[in-house]
C-alpha cells in the first residue's frame, strides 16, 4: 500500500530515505551501473526498505536528481538572506557551476535511466526557475541588474556551464563565463 505524497514520514523512515539518496548519489556518480543491492547495503538498509522507497533504478536516479536540484535551488533564499542581492546572485551562479561539475558523473546514470524525453528538464525547470526568479526579482528591486531579464533568459545565458569539461580547468572557465553573464545583467541597471 502506497502512502499519499503529502503524508509525513516517520523520522527513521526519513533518515533511511535520506541515507539512500546520499549513498546513491555517491555510487551513481562513481558508476552509472552501480548495483541497487550495493547501494542498499552501503546505506545500511534492507532490500525491502530500498524497494519501498525506490521501486526501480529510474525512480532512484530521478529522485537523486530532484533532491540535488532542490538543494541548489534552496541555496538562493539562503544567499539572499545573508548577502546583498547582486552578491547573492553571483554566489548562486558559482554554486550552480560547482553542482554542474561535481555531479557530472551522475549524468551517465541520468542518461541510462529510461525516462521519457524531457522528464529531466521538467524535474529541474520548476525549482531552478523559482530560484532564478527570486534572485532576479531581488536584484531588479535593488536596481543592480537591468529590469527586463526573465528566468528563461538567464538560464539560456548560463547554459554554457553544461558544456564545460569537469576534468579540465572548469573553474577558471566557469568564472569567466559567469562574470560575463553578470556584466551583461548589470548593463542598463536602474541604480545599482
Amino acid at each position: 500500500m502506497h502512502r499519499p505524497k503529502d503524508t509525513p514520514r516517520r523520522s527513521d523512515a526519513q533518515r533511511n530515505r535520506d541515507r539512500l539518496l546520499e549513498v546513491a548519489l555517491a555510487e551513481l556518480t562513481r558508476s552509472a551501473d552501480a548495483p541497487l543491492s550495493a547501494i542498499a547495503k552501503k546505506a545500511g538498509v534492507g532490500q525491502g526498505t530500498f524497494y519501498r522507497n525506490f521501486p526501480d533504478r529510474e525512480s532512484l536516479v530521478l529522485e537523486v536528481y530532484r533532491h540535488e536540484v532542490q538543494q541548489v535551488s534552496d541555496a538562493a533564499a539562503h544567499l539572499l538572506a545573508t548577502r546583498p542581492p547582486d552578491q547573492a546572485l553571483r554566489a548562486w551562479m558559482d554554486r550552480l557551476a560547482q553542482y554542474a561539475m561535481a555531479k557530472a558523473g551522475l549524468a551517465a546514470a541520468l542518461r541510462k535511466a529510461t525516462t521519457p524525453h524531457g522528464t529531466l528538464a521538467a524535474v529541474a525547470r520548476g525549482p531552478l526557475s523559482a530560484a532564478v526568479t527570486l534572485l532576479l526579482t531581488a536584484n531588479e528591486e535593488a536596481g543592480t541588474i537591468r529590469p527586463d531579464i526573465t528566468a528563461e533568459d538567464f538560464l539560456l545565458a548560463i547554459a554554457g556551464l553544461w558544456q564545460l569539461d569537469p576534468h579540465a580547468d572548469w573553474h577558471t572557465r566557469a568564472t569567466r563565463l559567469l562574470d560575463l553573464v553578470m556584466d551583461g545583467l548589470r548593463t542598463g541597471a536602474c541604480g545599482g
